[in-house]
């Protein structure tokens, strides 16, 4: 496995949502530590997305990546195969992140995928008392549209 440069993760830490708060709360001193080192760490992440099974790490990785578009780095749509394993996720809080690189990167491909989780929400609502992951999703598929 690929390891970040200048830092060893061994553990993620995410608070997911819960009843008093409708979003997830990360270490920040940890993403931080990423977002800094760019591009270069971006295999790392990348081999997360392929391999993880864990939700928390998931959400965490794609929390780091949304972080790092917003810092303007590069390249992240090229890792659009590993991210699109996702498409079909049921989870509301991978979702809505998936659904944010989507609108920052606007990767062609990606179109499809975001169309068709909203239908599928549609018709097998995602059960999440937290919040509502369409209304990323859908302000993603705005997004390619404008």
């Amino acid at each position: 496995m690929i390891q970040p440069v200048n830092f060893c993760v061994n553990t993620y830490s995410v608070n997911m949502p819960t009843s008093g708060r409708n979003y997830c709360c990360f270490n920040q001193q940890k993403v931080d530590k990423f977002v800094r080192q760019g591009e270069q760490v971006l295999p790392y992440l990348n081999e997360v997305l392929k391999f993880s099974q864990n939700e928390e790490q998931i959400v965490e990785t794609l929390y780091i990546l949304d972080r790092m578009l917003e810092n303007g780095v590069k390249n992240i749509d090229k890792m659009y195969p590993a991210l699109s394993r996702f498409n079909r996720t049921q989870s509301p809080n991978i979702q809505t992140f998936l659904a944010g690189i989507y609108r920052k990167t606007q990767v062609p491909d990606a179109f499809g995928p975001l169309i068709s989780m909203l239908i599928n929400n549609s018709l097998n609502p995602v059960k999440s008392p937290f919040f509502d992951p369409n209304e990323e999703i859908g302000g993603a598929i705005l997004s390619y549209i404008a």
